[in-house]
């Protein structure tokens, strides 16, 4: 309880001479625990040397002096350090809102310049459909005149586009050419503050090693006077327990003398009554071990009786040990052999099930295997074949649609060429076969679909494998038992070599069964080919109708084409000699066009008034 208290004052006094745990400064929470760790060590050591609680207060003391000045050191270097962080960081700080206020006006410029891309681009927009709506209008115009107004007015209104582009451009490259100049005048700046940040920096920490160097010798020399009184006390406390040891050593030597005196009195006392009771004691035990000597002979009389008695029982015991050991290796041989017997018959026999097993299992996998190649066979022909019929009514609706139309255009046309070029009425001829669409479907004769193929070549398999379970094995069905399970099952009793030769023949005839179940299905399915078909189709119409759509246009009515061809192959080419001449007509009248122009260009020249003789003088006289 005294050591608690010591301790909790110790605490108390720690806490208010130095700083607190609870403080707000991370730095000074490190120097509270430091100082509260130092104060415990030191307590722990005080109680350790029994010191009493004077000089423990003032050691207390003189250690408090020490330390308050490191935290008082400490205090004032970490209020350099914060001033001087805080003067290098103000450039920072200003860096930063400036950098701020930038990306706020980037941002302010960036949202201007997109507003007035947007109306820009949806003006640009509206000019261009404009100017699209009349250049639809222009292609209508037939007029040179009007064409030419056209021209002009489409020039112009893409000039103005042109110029609401260019000047767009002007302002962003502007705009592009102010934030490169305010991009280097920051860099500037930004340098400017490096170069004065750095200052900042070498300044504080040339102020701060000063002060670090002062703070230094002000902690060791208040450690060395803390040393000082340290020294002094200490030798005046050593000059003391010295002369304490001095006096409790003569104390000690006095009492020493005083009991080595009682001590020997004491001895020879006892070595007075030791001396009596050892004579007592040996008479005793000489006695004693006579009597002993006399039971050791005895024993040793009885332990040799005893012993010949042992021999002749070992020897006995040895003889029958032998012969057991005998009896029992012979026995042992006798059931090891017989063992290798029974498992070697074990393992055959097992060897010959898991064979029977295995190829049962096999015979069953290729069974369903084939099964469903079967059926996956079967369901890709009627996929193909339904396909096949879809793709054939797919392309005769195709070749169809283009024949009709083809029909359609052929009497068009013979239609134009009697009523325009001949004059001729027309008549359409009767087709009753443009109105049939789709392929033919004759008569065909009722054929076995898929599905009843299948579902009888399924029961003539069943009915098979039904009639060759129906018979059971006969005993005469010994060939499907090998001759080495015989040789095995030879040492057995007769009803159980029945049993195992009736297992092996049930389970090869499981196998047999299945090897002819598949069998009767693959001869049902090769002798019944026709059953799988899915029947045909009658095409002997088809050409009938391709070629009654082909005869449309009788042949009296081709050789009246041939005839007009040939007139209107004999007007086209006069056709096309007038557009020639028509072509170079209007060839000729450009060029008269570009020489009346250039003659008139001459002649309205600035040139022509400083000449002597004006050309339009020449041609005003020329007439005369």
């Amino acid at each position: 309880k005294k050591k608690m208290s010591q301790a909790g004052n110790l605490r108390e006094e720690t806490e208010e001479a130095g700083p607190s745990v609870d403080s707000e400064n991370p730095e000074e929470r490190i120097a509270a625990r430091r100082l509260r760790i130092a104060a415990r060590i030191e307590a722990k050591k005080r109680q350790e040397l029994g010191d009493d609680s004077h000089e423990k207060k003032e050691i207390k003391e003189e250690a408090r002096k020490s330390q308050h000045q490191v935290e008082q050191s400490e205090k004032r270097m970490i209020k350099l350090q914060s001033d001087g962080t805080e003067l290098v960081t103000n450039i920072q700080v200003a860096a930063d809102s400036r950098a701020s206020q930038r990306q706020t006006e980037v941002e302010e410029a960036h949202r201007l310049r997109v507003e007035k891309l947007e109306n820009e681009a949806k003006s640009s927009l509206e000019k261009f459909e404009e100017i699209t709506r009349k250049w639809t209008v222009a292609k209508m115009k037939e007029i040179p005149q009007d064409l030419r107004d056209s021209l002009s007015s489409q020039q112009q209104l893409c000039a103005l586009l042109i110029e609401d582009k260019n000047k767009l451009i002007k302002e962003l490259q502007q705009e592009m050419k102010l934030s490169d100049d305010r991009y280097v005048k920051d860099l500037k700046k930004q340098a400017e503050d490096v170069d004065l940040m750095i200052e900042r920096m070498e300044d504080q920490v040339k102020f701060l090693m000063g002060s670090y160097r002062d703070e230094l010798d002000q902690i060791e020399n208040s450690f060395e006077h803390e040393r000082k009184i340290l020294l002094t006390g200490n030798r005046k406390k050593w000059e003391q327990y010295m002369k304490e040891r001095r006096d409790k050593e003569l104390e000690n030597v006095m009492q020493r003398m005083k009991r080595v005196e009682e001590y020997e009195v004491l001895l020879q006392q006892l070595r007075t009554e030791d001396a009596e009771e050892y004579n007592m004691i040996k008479i005793k035990l000489d006695t004693d071990v006579q009597i002993l000597e006399q039971q050791l002979q005895q024993m040793k009389a009885t332990y040799q009786l005893n012993q010949e008695k042992l021999e002749y029982n070992f020897q006995v015991l040895k003889k029958r040990d032998e012969e057991n050991t005998i009896t029992k290796s012979q026995q042992k041989r006798k059931i090891t052999r017989l063992q290798d017997v029974v498992n070697n018959l074990k393992i055959k026999c097992a060897n010959q099930e898991k064979q029977s097993r295995e190829e049962n299992q096999n015979l069953t996998d290729d069974y369903t295997r084939i099964m469903q190649q079967y059926k996956h066979m079967q369901k890709k022909m009627r996929h193909f074949a339904a396909i096949d019929a879809k793709k054939f009514e797919e392309v005769w609706l195709m070749n169809e649609e283009e024949v009709k139309a083809l029909v359609e255009k052929a009497l068009d046309t013979d239609r134009l060429v009697h009523e325009q070029q001949l004059g001729l009425a027309w008549q359409r001829p009767s087709m009753a076969f443009m109105e049939r669409c789709g392929p033919l479907q004759p008569q065909r004769q009722a054929q076995k679909t898929a599905h009843q193929a299948i579902s009888e070549l399924l029961q003539l398999g069943l009915y098979s494998f039904s009639v060759s379970l129906s018979f059971p094995p006969s005993p005469p069905q010994g060939f499907l038992i090998e001759s080495k399970l015989l040789k095995l099952l030879s040492p057995l009793e007769k009803d159980e070599q029945s049993l195992m030769k009736l297992d092996s023949i049930f389970t090869v005839s499981h196998t047999v069964t299945a090897i002819c179940m598949l069998c009767h299905l693959e001869l049902a399915a090769s002798h019944q080919p026709s059953m799988l078909g899915l029947g045909g189709r009658d095409d002997t119409e088809d050409a009938a109708y391709w070629e009654a759509m082909g005869d449309v246009i009788p042949e009296a009515k081709l050789k009246i084409w041939g005839a007009l061809e040939t007139a209107l192959n004999k007007y086209h080419i006069v056709l096309t000699e007038r557009s020639k001449f028509i072509t170079d007509t209007q060839s000729l009248k450009q060029q008269n066009t570009e020489l009346r122009m250039l003659l008139h260009q001459y002649v309205n020249s600035r040139v022509n008034a400083e000449l002597e003789i004006p050309p339009n003088l020449v041609m005003q006289l020329a007439p005369e």
